[in-house]
């Protein structure tokens, strides 16, 4: 809360299927309770929390914080260093970006909920957005205690600036939050209806996060009454997906086609346009951290086009040295290079994973039958400019002359094993472009993640993706529920929520019926290998790069283990501490009226 902010625009909301879903601005001075007066004050302060939303998911320090540290990520060559990565200084000056924007929009919520009440609308209509409102206020209040434990709870609309304030135990948070889903749930649709077309939240939406929030405090209070509703809603979610229009597709890889973005799979996004008019995109602009912009596809991207060269060698460190013309540029296609964070491949040198990585060796370990390694990773880069190169050009060791196809051949191929004779190499048969297996990866050449990747753009390839950021996608209703079942301790149902999600990880394409059924059968697991940890395991196949790893290990109570049995950065900092983040200096300075705002422990 800080200094009680008044939220100072307002929208109206402006969601069409043929337009992309999207929210439609119309800036005002300032949110008066006059504001909320007419149908279009309450659903423009529901439309102006939706962009809060969009102001956060999808933003570079927002998706470090919910990602950096863990077990999957480690910094890459641009990440600017940080406490972030690390936890060595995280402090109360360097954390916290969305600590306005949920207040700011909580207090908008409250607004709509107060006067939403009395507006002249039909009463089936003024209940659907009444429960838009309270399942918004859910959501970011389920953020704010995840990540800061107890939190100011406020169910009235501020008006007056205020210099006190004061924290709530994180148990009363719990009860806001479940009453709030469980009343949305009650009066949202099964599908989307105008005005709350696209994937706004649905009734099965609300369910979902209903069911992680029991789950989530059932960790926190060791209760398998939570335990056991979170279960039970999952299982009725996945019932009747056929009434809420939703499915896992056949083949994992087609949830992140973006024609499928609001597909079937697709549970709740935040929506993104390249009409300006509906966001903050401007064309050509290659914004690098403008607010509310989707800058996801390219946070886990190395630089290719400067790591590209066409005689690139291994030096007698057995590092990989750039050498040669470029097989790269840049285009929208492999996206702009960020280098903010990378895959954990980095070897254990100690405890139990001595000479194991996280990435290849736990996460993604069956990569020959489990098709979410190459769905989800780039590891075949097609050269996109002509090159020629000759016999005698420096560091040529091939002792060829050739030109590189544009379009044809690959410039840069990142294997998951080891080959001999990378990087020029394939064995003792030269190779036009150059192989980094893992034992060259670095911090600025390593698998990228393109799930997120959007090649729309054209020309404009350095501007922000304009796709929708999906929050959660159905699959995750399976793992939720497999978590649920574990913890209230039904094994075998566990195993069974856990299957679907694997054998569909099995499924190819480009596979026989045979072949994908003998992949499937090699994919599935019986209730006594579920654990915990292999269910944490599994949400790294499944949900890599989806902005929830850091609440993951968190709820699980696993992030100080996990991440000083996998991540060598953070390792020797983490601490029992870190499942709390940082109270922003911000708000504690402002706190001058009343009891002091108190921080966390440990900073």
């Amino acid at each position: 809360m800080k200094k009680i902010h008044i939220s100072i625009v307002a929208f109206t909301l402006f969601f069409c299927l043929s337009c992309g879903k999207i929210l439609e601005e119309h800036p005002q001075s300032q949110i008066v309770p006059s504001f909320f007066n007419s149908p279009a004050g309450v659903l423009g302060g529901i439309a102006g929390v939706y962009n809060e939303i969009r102001g956060q998911w999808g933003t570079e320090g927002f998706s470090s914080e919910m990602q950096a540290g863990t077990d999957e990520f480690i910094q890459g060559a641009s990440s600017g260093g940080g406490p972030i990565h690390t936890f060595n200084g995280l402090n109360s000056t360097n954390f916290g970006s969305a600590w306005g924007a949920a207040f700011t929009s909580i207090n908008t919520i409250n607004g709509v909920l107060k006067f939403g009440q009395n507006i002249d609308l039909p009463e089936a209509t003024k209940n659907q957005y009444l429960a838009q409102a309270k399942f918004l206020r859910a959501f970011w209040y389920f953020y704010l205690v995840q990540t800061w434990g107890d939190v100011p709870l406020h169910t009235e609309f501020i008006t007056l600036p205020s210099q006190s304030a004061k924290r709530d135990p994180a148990a009363e948070v719990y009860k806001l939050i479940i009453k709030d889903l469980t009343e949305a749930a009650a009066a949202l649709p099964d599908k989307p209806t105008a005005p709350f077309l696209g994937k706004a939240a649905t009734k099965p939406t609300a369910l979902f996060f209903l069911a992680k929030a029991y789950l989530t405090r059932g960790w926190l209070t060791n209760s398998q009454a939570d335990f056991a509703e979170a279960a039970k809603i999952s299982n009725e979610i996945i019932t009747n997906k056929a009434a809420y229009g939703l499915d896992l597709w056949q083949d994992f890889g087609d949830a992140f086609v973006p024609a499928n973005d609001y597909g079937k799979e697709t549970l709740f996004v935040s929506d993104h346009s390249n009409d300006a008019k509906y966001g903050y995109y401007r064309l050509g602009s290659g914004e690098s951290g403008g607010f509310a912009n989707n800058l996801t596809p390219w946070f886990t991207n190395w630089n290719y086009p400067n790591n590209s060269g066409i005689n690139s060698f291994m030096n007698a460190s057995g590092v990989l040295v750039n050498s040669g013309t470029s097989t790269m540029i840049r285009d929208s296609y492999y996206g702009r290079p960020y280098q903010r964070i990378r895959p954990n491949s980095v070897k254990q040198t100690s405890g139990d994973n001595t000479g194991k990585n996280y990435f290849l060796d736990q996460a993604f370990v069956k990569r020959d039958i489990d098709s979410r390694f190459a769905n989800t990773f780039y590891t075949v880069y097609i050269s996109n400019t002509t090159v020629t190169n000759t016999p005698t050009a420096a560091n040529n060791k091939r002792g060829i002359g050739y030109t590189m196809q544009m379009g044809v051949d690959t410039a840069v191929w990142i294997t998951d094993y080891e080959v001999v004779g990378a990087p020029q190499f394939n064995g003792t048969r030269p190779f036009k472009g150059i192989i980094a297996p893992p034992s060259l990866w670095k911090s600025d050449l390593y698998p990228a993640v393109k799930k997120h990747m959007d090649p729309s753009r054209g020309s404009n390839f350095n501007d922000p993706s304009t796709r929708p950021v999906v929050i959660t996608r159905f699959s995750e209703v399976y793992l939720v529920g497999a978590e649920a079942y574990l913890m209230s301790g039904n094994k075998a149902k566990a195993a069974e929520l856990l299957n679907v999600v694997r054998q569909r990880a099995a499924y190819r394409k480009t596979n026989t019926a045979a072949q994908n059924a003998a992949a499937a059968a090699a994919m599935t697991i019986s209730a006594d290998d579920v654990t915990v940890d292999f269910i944490l395991d599994e949400r790294s196949r499944e949900f890599f790069g989806e902005w929830m790893r850091y609440q993951d290990l968190v709820r699980t109570k696993t992030l100080v283990k996990r991440v000083q049995s996998w991540n060598r950065e953070a390792s020797a900092y983490v601490k029992d501490f870190h499942v709390l983040r940082p109270i922003p200096q911000s708000q504690i300075d402002r706190t001058v009226e009343g009891p002091p705002f108190t921080q966390n422990p440990g900073y």
